[in-house]
């Protein structure tokens, strides 16, 4: 029977509810990671800002992976807290859309700009001679923008198509809205929703990763053409950094949503989705400063 939420009820976070006993260290242990995460993030942000050898096209697209990382960090982890804190809790119909659609926003950005990232390294390395002319900061604010506009299409398409849709229960097994517990939650037939969620990961996810594959191809293919082997490793090491935060992103975001509904599992599900909510971000500025000698060294400064 369809549920209808306009008389003031309102959908249930369930949370962490079936290890309940286990929430005093989760809370202490996801709230250090918070904390953690907005000061790493932070920190790259005003470095970078505030040194002028890292005022290049490549730290700005780094500034704003730091910016979506404590947005994309901050819409989530906030309910974690209180989900841990007082058990299982309440959003209203309207906040869970916004939720969901500040979620998708923050993260289809974060793909895009991870793709505008790769291809800043294939102009760099591929074409030296024309990476000031190619990438200048028009054509990078530009860039950033469209990350940003394919991140709000996508959240509102899929945010408004959703919530337009008869729900037959109000238990989100999940601590926050994210989009397989609520297909659980659909009545009747929900394949047309599981497209619908396919296909949006197809072109947030597959898409920008196709470009970020292809951009590689390129980047490897003229290294392996140097004549140096400390050109090779100098090249290769602008990339290291970058290719290892997309396999973290793509790795858990892929295994999330392009997959069937028949092999969704709750548990998993949560855990993968502490591990590209929380882990990820705290991990992308460590790898970009541990493994970055300018970024090291603006640190010392």
């Amino acid at each position: 029977i369809p549920v209808n939420l306009s008389e003031g009820s309102e959908f249930r976070l369930l949370g962490f509810s079936e290890v309940s006993h286990l929430h005093p260290l989760l809370f202490v242990v996801l709230f250090s990671l918070y904390i953690l995460t907005l000061m790493a993030n932070t920190v790259i942000a005003l470095i970078i800002n505030s040194d002028n050898t890292l005022h290049t096209p490549m730290y700005f697209f780094l500034t704003q992976l730091s910016c979506l990382d404590i947005c994309y960090l901050s819409v989530i982890v906030p309910k974690i807290l209180e989900n841990l804190a007082v058990g299982t809790i309440g959003i209203s119909k309207a906040g869970c859309a916004m939720q969901m659609f500040f979620f998708l926003f923050f993260g289809v950005a974060e793909c895009f700009l991870l793709a505008v990232m790769s291809f800043d390294r294939y102009v760099a390395i591929c074409y030296p001679l024309h990476y000031t002319i190619v990438m200048n900061t028009r054509v990078c604010k530009s860039l950033v923008a469209g990350t940003y506009i394919c991140g709000t299409a996508v959240g509102l398409v899929h945010t408004v198509v959703t919530f337009n849709l008869p729900f037959c229960g109000l238990a989100i097994n999940h601590f926050f809205c994210e989009i397989q517990p609520l297909l659980e939650l659909l009545c009747g037939n929900t394949s047309p929703s599981e497209i619908q969620v396919i296909v949006v990961a197809v072109f947030a996810i597959v898409g920008p990763f196709l470009l970020i594959i292809y951009s590689y191809i390129y980047i490897i293919s003229t290294i392996l053409k140097m004549s140096s082997a400390e050109s090779q490793q100098k090249a290769f090491s602008t990339c290291s950094s970058h290719l290892l935060v997309v396999t973290l992103f793509y790795g858990t975001a892929s295994s999330m949503y392009l997959r069937p509904k028949s092999s969704y599992s709750a548990s998993v599900d949560k855990l993968l989705s502490l591990s590209y909510t929380v882990v990820t971000p705290l991990l992308n500025p460590i790898i970009y400063s541990l493994r970055n000698e300018e970024v090291k060294a603006a640190l010392r400064k």
